[in-house]
């Protein structure tokens, strides 16, 4: 095993390991439990489902496209993650787009993704839930077949709209609910709180399904505890401003928690000026459990091994940081403990044959 060593002050990699850690970071079994489907769809299938599905883009090329995406806070990000997702119309579109994020997936040895999608912003342009879900769930159901990996599709409010359009959305998602384990809550974060949905994540947690929120991106810790207390949430998404309460921290190390961080996409959008501020190492140091993901990655700059390598460089992070984060990442997860136990081995060899 890899124990933690103590980050503060960060210690330095051994050469051996400093030299062997990126191949390390990539080879490594990993969950990715913080993806926003949409958000993994790149300027070039924008282009062809946009020629495909003849809807007009504002933007005259891929290279155009890429070069907006420059972001000051999240709502910047969603006015064109949202103006992206107006090519996705057919069952085909969400399959493809969940295939390719799935192929790329496999490639960095991700081998279980729970991934979030947000209806609202397609039933609002007319595209039945039916058609993302099945377009979806097909894709997650060839992973397992072709790709070997496992996955989970979480359902996810816009917290920008109503509570009442967040109960219509569930309704109108029941017929389905065999194909999704959850709900999220995701969309503008400040002046939405999450108690705003309390009523409908409620209902969600009768019927059985699992609750996960955003909270603490660019929100105060109070809506941490909020997700936590109001709505009864099992993982938090973000939270990276849970080390500005004490208590907090003592409450999510001890609950174990788990907190879905994304570290190119908080510095992208300005949550942190740079990585080497970002305070990933220190969540870490203070015993909760944390993991690495990518959130948007067509829009970020990084799928979830872009996010470990620049996370680790930036910050100084070794092998034990690694251990820690692919196993937190197994732990944080909606899979069954029977799997978890087979990632864990498969996750031990690896560090094995790294020694």
């Amino acid at each position: 095993m890899y124990p933690v060593r103590p980050v503060h002050p960060l210690q330095p990699v051994r050469a051996v390991e400093q030299n062997r850690l990126p191949d390390l970071l990539k080879s490594m079994p990993k969950a990715e439990l913080h993806i926003h489907i949409e958000g993994s769809l790149e300027p070039e299938l924008i282009f062809k489902l946009a020629k495909r599905n003849h809807v007009a883009i504002a933007y005259a090329s891929v290279e155009e496209l890429r070069s907006a995406y420059a972001f000051s806070n999240l709502q910047t990000f969603l006015d064109i993650y949202y103006a992206g997702a107006s090519v996705l119309l057919k069952e085909e579109d969400f399959y493809e787009m969940a295939w390719e994020y799935f192929l790329k997936a496999a490639s960095e040895n991700v081998v279980h993704a729970e991934i979030f999608f947000d209806p609202q912003t397609h039933t609002s342009r007319g595209v039945s839930i039916k058609t993302v879900i099945e377009g979806l769930s097909r894709a997650c159901r060839d992973a397992a077949s072709k790709l070997q990996i496992s996955s989970a599709l979480i359902l996810c409010f816009l917290r920008h709209l109503s509570e009442r359009e967040a109960f219509e959305t569930l309704e109108e998602a029941l017929p389905y609910k065999e194909h999704f384990v959850g709900v999220g809550l995701d969309s503008s974060e400040l002046g939405h709180p999450p108690e705003k949905f309390a009523k409908v994540f409620a209902k969600c947690k009768d019927l059985g399904l699992h609750l996960v929120a955003h909270a603490g991106e660019e929100g105060p810790t109070e809506y941490i505890w909020s997700a936590l207390k109001t709505l009864g949430v099992e993982r938090i998404d973000h939270g990276v401003q849970s080390l500005k309460d004490p208590d907090l921290i003592k409450y999510l190390s001890s609950t174990r928690i788990p907190l879905t961080v994304c570290p190119l996409s908080n510095v992208k959008l300005k949550v942190f000026a740079h990585l080497s501020e970002h305070n990933i190492a220190q969540m870490l140091e203070e015993g909760l459990c944390v993991t690495i993901n990518s959130d948007d990655p067509a829009y970020f700059g990084g799928y979830i091994n872009q996010n470990f390598l620049a996370t680790f460089e930036a910050l100084g992070l070794n092998a034990g940081h690694a251990y820690s984060f692919a196993h937190n990442s197994f732990e944080a997860s909606f899979a069954s403990p029977l799997q978890k136990q087979d990632w864990y081995r498969a996750l031990d060899l690896c560090f094995k044959n790294f020694e």
